[in-house]
């Protein structure tokens, strides 16, 4: 843990990593290093592609799945947007009311095909599962106030009425354990507190829901073989998840690499008791039960004007507002220090 919060040495104040994660210094050096090959002419494709292999593979192992099983991509609503086209005719979906938005507008946007949404509050989600749901999709944590899904009660439900399971894993991966084994779907943005570029996101299939998903956004990158699908008319896709992937930025891949391998090594259990540590230190100063926001790394309370977050703006400190609410991430690289100053500018 010493050794990891010493890659983010301007992390003093942050308090946003559920708005945008900081780059570790081997990111710092990876990009830049990479500018130069770049400048110089010595970059190539094919070198590109191999660092995309060593990332897919270093987040397969983070959420426990088979690497055959992570498909890549560039943002979430893209990703989403592949499972919403492969939602049948007239089927259901079901959504938390108040997700974020990648996790929604896609289905939303199926409603010509008669394609319907229901929405429902997150504590209620896994009782509203019903024999007419197709598809269960929501985010492990939730964006605009930190709140964690209750998995198992959720999966348990989808299970017995033989709906599938889509979960955004984007404001969790990287400060608690995800084992993504256990959901048809996952989606996740490493931009937030994996800390990579923005621009490299993943989704992990299981067999049994990547025998219904079509690959309507295939592209040379989803080829068996990636350079002998540049042309057609011919098509061949890979036979497991790479059949799904979205050609990559690759430059964000090359800043995602230390990243992920970074995050490999910690113990994130260890990681969540120490945001969560901070988290529940700053709820203690602000008066908030800590029942109401039990084990989250993101605080938020209600702030309609903004007056709390231009508190803390001023006060030099980053933070964000969502949803008529404040909202304060604690990761890495924050310390005691950090809820101090944020609890001293909000004037506790």
């Amino acid at each position: 843990m010493a050794a990891a919060r010493a890659q983010f040495p301007g992390g003093r104040g942050y308090l946003a990593a559920c708005t945008l994660g900081l780059p570790t210094a081997g990111t710092v050096a990876a990009l830049r290093a990479d500018l130069d090959a770049w400048a110089s002419g010595s970059a190539s494709a094919a070198g590109y592609a191999a660092v995309v292999e060593r990332v897919r593979a270093a987040y397969a192992r983070l959420v426990a799945v088979p690497v055959s099983r992570v498909a890549i991509g560039s943002q979430a609503s893209v990703l989403a947007g592949l499972v919403a086209a492969s939602v049948p005719n007239g089927a259901e979906v079901l959504c938390v009311d108040g997700d974020f938005s990648s996790m929604v507008f896609p289905f939303l946007n199926q409603a010509h095909r008669g394609v319907t949404v229901r929405h429902v509050p997150l504590a209620h989600l896994a009782e509203s599962i019903t024999g007419n749901t197709w598809l269960v999709s929501w985010s492990l944590v939730q964006s605009a106030t930190g709140a964690v899904a209750e998995t198992t009660a959720i999966l348990a439900a989808a299970r017995r009425h033989g709906a599938f399971t889509l979960c955004d894993t984007t404001q969790a991966a990287g400060w608690m354990p995800v084992d993504a084994s256990v959901f048809d779907a996952t989606i996740c943005h490493a931009y937030k507190w994996l800390c990579a570029p923005r621009g490299v996101a993943f989704l992990t299939v299981a067999e049994r829901f990547g025998a219904v998903v079509r690959p309507a956004q295939a592209g040379w990158y989803a080829g068996q073989d990636v350079w002998g699908s540049c042309y057609g008319p011919g098509m061949r896709l890979a036979a497991d998840a790479r059949r799904f992937d979205v050609s990559p930025a690759w430059t964000a891949w090359v800043g995602a690499e230390p990243a992920l391998e970074l995050f490999g090594t910690l113990d994130l259990d260890e990681v969540r008791r120490y945001d969560v540590g901070l988290a529940d230190a700053f709820r203690a100063g602000l008066g908030i039960d800590p029942a109401e926001q039990a084990g989250q790394a993101v605080v938020t309370w209600a702030d309609a004007a903004g007056t709390d977050l231009a508190r803390l703006t001023a006060a030099g400190l980053t933070a964000s507002g969502r949803a008529g609410r404040a909202r304060v991430a604690f990761h890495l690289w924050n310390d005691a220090d950090d809820v101090e100053d944020a609890l001293r500018a909000l004037g506790h």
